[in-house]
């Protein structure tokens, strides 16, 4: 199974940026998030969004 939500670095190695990026994206509300007792958690479907709105931005 694959999880539904992500830590910032691990959503950062899978878009391929960098964590201060990431917590940029999530600061901006371009990246949704979660925060959860102390950690900041990224889901799965988050990503998906993001990287589908990079294609809306282009048209």
């Amino acid at each position: 199974m694959d999880p539904l939500l992500l830590t910032v670095k691990e959503a950062a190695e899978v878009l391929r940026m960098s964590t201060s990026r990431v917590y940029d994206l999530m600061r901006t509300r371009q990246l949704r998030s979660h925060k959860v007792g102390r950690a900041r958690l990224i889901p799965a479907d988050a990503l998906r969004e993001f990287v589908e709105s990079l294609g809306e931005d282009a048209a």
